[in-house]
């Protein structure tokens, strides 16, 4: 076979009389018979090595030999190579023959290359992509914070190894707790990493304790300087006073969150524009107070957009409905009961 230069031909694979042959051979192309039929791009036939000037005696025993070019594309690949203990073995009915078959060889051999190529691409993209969720799920808080007034819990699933949903909590002064909840456009590793640049500014941005419509105005501005073509960012920014309970919310272009009160669910009509398309944008921003019992649902659209065998998507009907019969629950068990009424709805 060619090596990747195309300057030598390096032995492969040889059988002599039904036994395998090791051979630590190398031809340029050229030498001898084999790198002849290399170089010219043509089968060479000879009844007798030994009257003939291009031989190169591998094999003592050899007496007729057929070398046929292995070629691709127009592109010599390798060599098949025939030898013979008898003179004037090989007619040109085997030169035919052997010609088409090599035709055949050359393309198996290269397909096996192309498919051990992709193999070794896609082991290597599955350990990057192994690792880059490892690093995206220690980007995730490691836990939800405890609070006086208020019980918290969080769900992350990518569709993919990785995704672009992020969640983020915020400390401010006092009482006050930040919550962040996005989704970047697109999926995979660029939303990701989309993501992780959001998430930072975010935590740069907390300092100044803004309130959560100067929040995703900041954000906005600051991503709009660094556009991304077809890349923007869908967030729900909401704070907390855990001592109030009263909760602020603005939001561009997330999907509204929902408010149950007693078992009636009500939608928060908090929307604005996706982040870092104008860099004008103005962003609203609703308060809601709150009484014990009450639950305030974030999620994201993979939660609505979930499509079951039939192509049917999870909804937001059902999405209200769960939250009305288990609205009494705790916050943990509300979040599994969502996931695991979407993963049953999807099935897998």
């Amino acid at each position: 076979l060619m090596d990747d230069a195309g300057q030598n031909l390096v032995h492969r694979f040889a059988v002599r009389f039904d036994k395998n042959v090791q051979i630590k051979d190398l031809m340029h192309v050229g030498d001898g018979l084999v790198g002849y039929a290399a170089l010219h791009k043509e089968a060479v036939l000879v009844p007798d090595v030994s009257k003939d000037p291009r031989y190169v005696m591998l094999n003592p025993e050899s007496r007729s030999e057929l070398c046929v070019p292995l070629i691709l594309k127009d592109r010599v690949i390798g060599v098949l190579d025939l030898e013979h203990t008898r003179r004037g073995y090989f007619t040109d009915f085997h030169k035919r023959t052997l010609t088409t078959l090599a035709g055949q060889v050359a393309v198996a051999i290269e397909n096996a290359r192309l498919y051990q190529r992709i193999q070794q691409q896609e082991q290597r993209l599955e350990r990057d992509l192994g690792r880059a969720r490892e690093i995206q799920f220690h980007l995730l808080p490691a836990c939800c914070p405890t609070l006086k007034n208020a019980q918290l819990a969080a769900r992350y699933a990518p569709a993919l190894a990785i995704g672009g949903d992020l969640y983020d909590f915020l400390n401010y002064s006092g009482d006050v707790l930040g919550i962040a909840v996005g989704d970047v456009s697109g999926k995979g590793a660029p939303a990701a990493l989309f993501g992780a640049l959001a998430s930072g500014m975010l935590r740069s941005t907390v300092t100044s304790e803004p309130s959560a419509a100067e929040m995703l105005a900041a954000l906005n501005l600051a991503l709009a300087e660094r556009s991304l073509e077809s890349n923007f960012i869908c967030l729900l920014y909401v704070l907390w006073d855990d001592a109030l309970r009263t909760l602020q919310v603005a939001n561009s272009g997330f999907p509204r969150p929902l408010f149950c009160h007693q078992g009636e669910i009500s939608v928060v009509e908090a929307t604005g524009l996706p982040l870092g398309l104008f860099d004008d944008a103005q962003y609203d921003e609703l308060t809601l107070s709150a009484a014990p019992g009450d639950v305030f649902v974030f999620f994201s659209d993979g939660i609505l957009d979930a499509a079951g065998p039939d192509g049917e998507q999870f909804g937001r009907a059902r999405l209200e409905r769960l939250v009305a019969q288990t609205w009494d629950a705790s916050a943990e068990e509300i979040a599994d009961a969502i996931l695991a009424a979407v993963n049953q709805h999807s099935v897998g």
